[in-house]
């Protein structure tokens, strides 16, 4: 991956206000790469100092080894989740197109 992709993921991953959430195929569309898989390796190796826990699956749930961490997170911003599942109609970040 370039460098200029891995900058653009990030960026659209630290644009999330809080309150909000996003699925990995969102971050990969906004930020133009290939495969949601690419954010997914952004966030593992370099995302530490980002909001990687408004950041979901598809389905609105996170990876199950991060899933307590995560659910805590958000519910410290005011997302609530039933069973480990974020409502994506009702939290979805919703940015203006670029």
């Amino acid at each position: 991956m370039d460098e200029e992709l891995h900058e653009r993921v990030r960026d659209t991953v630290a644009a999330i206000p809080e309150g909000s959430v996003a699925t990995y195929g969102d971050i990969a569309a906004l930020a133009g790469a290939s495969t949601p898989r690419l954010v997914g390796r952004v966030l593992g190796e370099d995302g530490q100092d980002l909001p990687w826990h408004r950041v979901l699956r598809a389905d609105g749930t996170p990876a199950k080894h991060l899933r307590a961490e995560q659910c805590a997170r958000l519910l410290a911003e005011g997302v609530m989740s039933r069973n480990g599942r974020v409502d994506l109609k009702r939290y979805r970040w919703q940015p203006e197109r670029r």
